[in-house]
């Protein structure tokens, strides 16, 4: 055969993803346009504008409501909460998921029972978990208020202090979401060749060794998409803090996004929060940017 001319074999492989290519990316770019571009240019739009959300917006003021979120000291104070949750997520959540997961990865019944158990928080829908929680730390009649009686001290309303009350709120995120990064590791740890461990054993490592060396080296992968989804976890968390706190006491436990929802939507103030929104959408781009050029990095290596 000439040089330069396709076998029919290529010719049909190539003929058959140019098909699969026109069959499914253009449902796949509609969608993506109608739900993530469109909207996007939307709010983009009405942050150039003082706007109640109802009739056309009329009243242009340009950048002024980006001046007014950045001069906010309370936007700063949810941009502090939001990091927070990330780091008590990267130092706490991530790796209570791991040490759970090295201990119930293996396929036995009883490790299948107890995964099934710390994933139970994850399913549970996270305005449920909020409310249930509540109850919880409520000083008159919850647990907390059980502990202070058992040991003779004053009710204590820690959802209503404003030095405690976003501890609270990490501690229920820890509890709903480790979970889920707990599930990606086992996943992962299960696909770890068994006679990789094994060579480790009997070249004389012991268990932490494997660990340390064999096992989280083969779960690097996993160990980055889970710190991916905690990093956008935290830009996103809303569900679990309004029926905790609402924000307050005093808006002091504000996430970026119960922000926009308190000072934008509620307030009639859709330019203040759609320009809330844009910021938003600008970090999350950042994140996932530097996350991409991390990979292609590691890959290149």
């Amino acid at each position: 055969m000439p040089k330069g001319v396709p076998s029919k074999a290529r010719s049909w492989r190539l003929d058959g993803r140019v098909t699969a290519v026109l069959l499914m990316l253009p449902p796949a770019l509609i969608l993506f346009t109608l739900f993530v571009i469109l909207p996007l240019l939307d709010a983009g739009y009405y942050s150039l504008f003082k706007w109640n959300g109802y009739g056309a917006p009329t009243d242009f003021v340009g950048l002024e409501n980006y001046a007014q979120v950045l001069n906010h000291d309370i936007f700063w104070k949810s941009v502090g909460n939001s990091g927070i949750v990330l780091i008590v997520s990267l130092l706490v959540q991530m790796p209570l998921a791991l040490l759970l997961a090295l201990l119930v990865y293996r396929q036995t019944p009883a490790n299948s029972a107890f995964r099934l158990i710390f994933f139970l928080p994850y399913i549970l829908a996270e305005i449920a978990s909020g409310l249930i929680w509540s109850f919880v730390f409520d000083g008159n009649t919850g647990v907390a208020a059980g502990i202070a009686n058992a040991l003779g001290l004053e009710p204590f309303f820690i959802l209503a202090d404003k030095q405690w009350a976003f501890f609270a709120i990490t501690i229920v995120v820890v509890w709903k979401y480790f979970g889920f990064h707990m599930m990606i590791y086992v996943a992962a740890l299960q696909s770890v060749p068994e006679e990789m461990i094994e060579a480790a054993r009997i070249e004389g490592a012991r268990r932490w060794a494997v660990v340390r060396h064999v096992l989280i080296p083969q779960i690097k992968p996993a160990l980055l998409v889970s710190g991916f989804f905690a990093v956008v976890g935290s830009l996103q968390l809303f569900d679990v803090v309004i029926p905790l706190t609402n924000g307050g006491p005093s808006n002091s436990t504000h996430t970026i996004v119960t922000y926009l929802y308190a000072f934008g939507l509620t307030r009639l103030k859709v330019g203040f929060g759609s320009a809330v929104g844009v910021l938003l959408f600008l970090a999350a781009m950042g994140v996932a940017i530097a996350y991409q050029r991390y990979l292609n990095k590691e890959s290149a290596r």
